[in-house]
C-alpha cells in the first residue's frame, strides 16, 4: 500500500514539464559558475601593471625587484601617459609612478609617495581581485622598506617604520577619472550602494511570481478558472487585470521590503566617503528610470509568470513551476553581485540581457556611470518582452488549454459552456 502511495505522488510531481526546467536551469547554473567561479585561479595570477621609475635611489631599489618578480611588468619607463597607454592595451590593472624624490623623502624621515593609476574594468566582486594582488604588492614593498629601515637606520620614526611610504590614488573606470580613491574603494561603494536593488527585484519576483503561479494552480483546482472563464468577459482583460492586479500587490511588497532592506544595510556603512564627491551622484530622472526598469521587470515577470501558471494541473503541480523563476532570478543576482556587466563573458553577456529581472539590478550602477543606453535599451526590451508574453497568454487563454489540457481553438468547449449558461 505504502508504495503505491509513493509511486503515485511520485508521478504527480516528477512530470515532463516538470524534469525540464530544472534540467535547463542545472545547465545554466553550470555555465554561471564556470564563468565566476575561478576565484582561487585569477588570484594566483600575476598581475599586469605598468612601472614608472624616475627615483633610481635605495628604496626604489628595493621596490622595482618585488615588483618585478611578483607581477608581469607590460611597461617600465618614464612616461606616465605613455605607461597609462600600454596598460589599457595589454588589459592591465594599474600603472605605479616612483617619483624622483622617493628615497629622499624616507631618508628624512617623510613617508616616501606612490602614484597608482588604477584601470577599472568592472564594479563585481570578481573584477576587483586583481586590484586586490597589487594592494598586496604595495604592502610587501612596504614590509620590504620597513626591513630596510630596522637594519640600517633604527633611528628612524617609528611610525614611518611601519608605514613608509603613502599613496596618490586615481581610477579610471568607463570613462571617468576619479581621483582620491583607488579601485577597490569605489567598487566597495558602488557595490554597497546597488546591493538592494539585486536583492530587492530577486525577492520580489519570486515572491510576486510564486502567489500568481500558484494562484493559478489553486483556481484550476477548485474550478473558480473554469467559471471565470465562461464569464463574458475578454480573455485579454483577465491576463491584463491577474498582472497589473499581481504587479501593485508586488511593488507596495517591494517598497516595504527596500524601506526594511535599506536600513538593514545601513547600519553596516562605516565608509566616510561620499560618491557625491566625485560626480557619481544620482538625480531624480535617474531614479524615475530605475523605477521603470523595476516596474516593466515586474510586469515581464508576472506575464511569464501567468504563461507557466497555465502548465499547473493543480496547486501543488503550480510549486513546481515556481523554481524556473527563482532560478532566473538568483542567477541574475549572483551575477550582478560578482560581476560587471561589461566584464563576463559575450554569450553569459547576452543570455543574462535576455532575463527581465536583470535590467533593474544593474541600472543603479549603469547610471552612476552615466550609461543611459544601457538602462533605455533594458526598459525597452523588457516591455517588449512583456508585451509577447502578454500575447502568448491571451492566445493560451482563447483557446481550451486551461479547461481540457488541449490546444484546440475554444470553439467547442467554450461555446458550450457559454450556450448552456444563458439557457
Amino acid at each position: 500500500m505504502i508504495g503505491n502511495i509513493v509511486k503515485k505522488e511520485f508521478k504527480e510531481l516528477f512530470t515532463f514539464a516538470t524534469l525540464i526546467p530544472l534540467v535547463v536551469i542545472a545547465i545554466v547554473f553550470g555555465l554561471v559558475g564556470q564563468s565566476i567561479g575561478n576565484i582561487g585561479e585569477t588570484m594566483e595570477e600575476k598581475p599586469v601593471i605598468g612601472i614608472v621609475d624616475r627615483d633610481d635611489g635605495d628604496f626604489s631599489d628595493i621596490a622595482m625587484p618585488i615588483l618585478t618578480e611578483r607581477a608581469e611588468v607590460i611597461y617600465s619607463g618614464s612616461s606616465t601617459e605613455e605607461g597609462l597607454e600600454e596598460v589599457r592595451k595589454e588589459n592591465g590593472v594599474a600603472l605605479l609612478v616612483i617619483p624622483e624624490n622617493f628615497s629622499q623623502n624616507i631618508y628624512a624621515n617623510h613617508p616616501g609617495e606612490i602614484e597608482i593609476y588604477w584601470i577599472m574594468k568592472g564594479a563585481g566582486v570578481m573584477d576587483s581581485i586583481s586590484s586586490g594582488v597589487v594592494e598586496g604588492l604595495i604592502r610587501a614593498v612596504n614590509q620590504g622598506i620597513s626591513s630596510k629601515l630596522i637594519q640600517q637606520y633604527s633611528s628612524s620614526d617609528p611610525a614611518l617604520v611601519l608605514n613608509p611610504t603613502t599613496r596618490v590614488e586615481t581610477t579610471f573606470f568607463k570613462g571617468k577619472e576619479i581621483e582620491g580613491l583607488s579601485s577597490s574603494q569605489l567598487g566597495n561603494m558602488l557595490s554597497s550602494q546597488s546591493i538592494a536593488i539585486p536583492i530587492v527585484v530577486m525577492m520580489l519576483i519570486i515572491m510576486a511570481g510564486a502567489s500568481v503561479i500558484s494562484s493559478m494552480g489553486m483556481e484550476k483546482e477548485n474550478k473558480t478558472l473554469e467559471t471565470l472563464l465562461t464569464l463574458p468577459v475578454r480573455r485579454s482583460h483577465i491576463v491584463i487585470g491577474k498582472i497589473v492586479g499581481s504587479a501593485l500587490v508586488g511593488m507596495i511588497m517591494a517598497a516595504i521590503y527596500m524601506i526594511g532592506f535599506s536600513r538593514y544595510m545601513t547600519s553596516f556603512q562605516i565608509s566616510n566617503i561620499n560618491l557625491a564627491d566625485f560626480g557619481l551622484s544620482l538625480g531624480m530622472q535617474d531614479y524615475l528610470l530605475i523605477g521603470v526598469s523595476l516596474f516593466t521587470a515586474l510586469l515581464a515577470g508576472l506575464a511569464l509568470c501567468i504563461v507557466l501558471g497555465t502548465f499547473a494541473k493543480n496547486y501543488r503541480s503550480a510549486q513546481t513551476l515556481v523554481f524556473p523563476i527563482t532560478a532566473l532570478a538568483m542567477i541574475s543576482m549572483f551575477i550582478t553581485m560578482f560581476k560587471d556587466f561589461d566584464t563576463i563573458p559575450a554569450a553569459l553577456r547576452a543570455f543574462v540581457f535576455a532575463i527581465p529581472f536583470y535590467h533593474p539590478m544593474i541600472a543603479m550602477r549603469a547610471l552612476m556611470m552615466d550609461n543611459y543606453p544601457l538602462v533605455i535599451d533594458g526598459i525597452a526590451y523588457t516591455a517588449v518582452f512583456t508585451v509577447i508574453m502578454i500575447v502568448v497568454a491571451v492566445r493560451i487563454f482563447n483557446s481550451d488549454r486551461l479547461l481540457t489540457g488541449s490546444v484546440q481553438k475554444r470553439a467547442g468547449l467554450g461555446k458550450l459552456a457559454w450556450g448552456l449558461r444563458r439557457r
